[in-house]
């Protein structure tokens, strides 16, 4: 017997999939293949969960499942109690800049923290109350002052960038907390979000002397993934996608300063000297490969994010850094439009619309005016599939034969020939 799907679940998945958009919850529903990568994914989780640190670069094509993927491996990773931090590179947000973009990078990621108790994002404060709360009662148990408490337990924190600041404005916040200061509390958290753009502004707010700045944000992260694991969770995982924004850079100095951020977080994760932190980047072939604009024009990068020369003809290799994301086969696609039947009818066999010939059916005919694109860069067709759905489900009467002749899936993106163009992975191909 098939276990119900919970409207807030089926509408969550069904809507995201019809306009075209990866939905935030309800993946595992539709989930289908993908079993090495995940694999994959989950070792690092759990490597970082270990005290260690991880880097991925997931590339595939547009359209290929990379924000999927993503959005996979942040749920799993909030499932081990890691804390999840993600965001979407744009041209006003990236790693390295001079004029506030890689801060306004770091605000983002910051405002999007997320937890298993809060996978929506806005957990920052949570995070910070659990590690006051939990400072609290120990210092309670030792009869200790919790101020003192709080300063041996960031005591740590002090050989890094900015830690002796971090610790005063943790400090901060715990005592907005003890006095009901409200405004403390807040300038707290918007000094660790990055939110405070001048350094005297911070210290007329904390008594601080430094801020997150462009120059900081990757060491302002390599101290949030300490400071989450002494709040007693796993890990910090950080995950952006649209990477292939850093390839758009007009100026070539401004791209190789991202790309040399993206170094030092590498060789920081592959030698050890990232604690608790973990990376998965998405971006697309021509980021990666490009020898003039793209990962490959970097000589440092690309020796190490070259691919194994022995994985070829169908063999595989997982353990470097870089995730290829192949295309859907014809039976992932099968059983991901299964899928989607069966979290349209919440779950409950007997409602499907249509049934799995009618699938085949539906696949035929897209094959036939698509061509190859229709498993490269699915989302118009999976669109196409939802649409037919909610035609049958408002019109009893309506035969799924007679629609299927009428049914142009191309017709929205202006014929085949556009469709892969007009692909962005925002929704991905759902191969999982």
């Amino acid at each position: 017997m098939s276990t119900p799907i919970r409207p807030k679940d089926r509408d969550s998945v069904i809507q995201s999939l019809r306009i075209g958009v990866v939905p935030r919850t309800g993946q595992h529903l539709i989930q289908v293949g993908r079993k090495r990568e995940v694999e994959t994914l989950v070792g690092d989780i759990d490597r970082v969960a270990d005290t260690g640190a991880s880097f991925r670069l997931v590339i595939g094509e547009y359209g290929s499942g990379k924000t999927f993927f993503l959005n996979l491996v942040r749920a799993i990773a909030m499932e081990r109690k890691l804390v999840v931090a993600s965001a979407d590179l744009n041209p006003d947000r990236r790693l390295h800049a001079t004029g506030g973009q890689a801060r306004s990078l770091y605000a983002e990621l910051m405002r999007n923290v997320a937890t298993r108790a809060k996978p929506e994002g806005g957990a920052l404060p949570a995070v910070v109350e659990k590690f006051v709360a939990t400072a609290a009662s120990e210092a309670r148990a030792n009869a200790q002052p919790t101020d003192q408490v709080i300063r041996a337990k960031l005591a740590q924190l002090a050989e890094l960038v900015n830690g002796y600041d971090f610790a005063d404005v943790i400090a901060a916040y715990y005592r907005g907390f003890e006095e009901g200061n409200e405004q403390l509390k807040a300038d707290a958290l918007r000094w660790l979000r990055g939110e405070f753009a001048t350094r005297t502004d911070a210290r007329a707010a904390l008594g601080v002397r430094t801020i997150v700045d462009d120059a900081s944000i990757y060491d302002q992260l390599k101290l949030m993934a300490r400071f989450v694991t002494l709040a007693g969770y796993a890990g910090l995982l950080v995950c952006l996608d649209e990477l292939v924004n850093l390839f758009k850079l007009a100026n070539a100095q401004a791209r190789q300063s991202n790309y040399e951020q993206l170094l030092r977080m590498l060789n920081d994760s592959f030698q050890g000297t990232a604690v608790g932190l973990g990376f998965v980047l998405g971006g697309t072939p021509e980021f990666l490969l490009d020898t003039r604009r793209g990962l490959y024009s970097y000589p440092a990068l690309e020796s190490r994010l070259a691919r194994n020369t022995f994985a070829q003809d169908g063999l595989v290799d997982f353990s470097g850094p870089v995730i290829r994301l192949a295309s859907l086969t014809v039976e992932d696609f099968f059983v991901l439009l299964q899928n989607i039947r069966h979290v349209y009818a919440s779950g409950d066999s007997a409602k499907y619309l249509i049934p799995d010939d009618g699938i085949s059916r539906f696949m035929e005919h897209c094959d036939r005016r698509i061509g190859d694109s229709f498993y490269r860069t699915p989302r118009t067709t999976i669109t196409a599939f939802i649409n037919l759905l909610a035609v049958l489900e408002q019109n009893p009467g309506a035969d799924w034969q007679a629609l299927l002749g009428g049914i142009d899936v191309a017709r929205d993106t202006g014929g085949a020939g556009d469709l892969a163009v007009e692909q962005d992975d925002e929704l991905a191909s759902f191969q999982l």
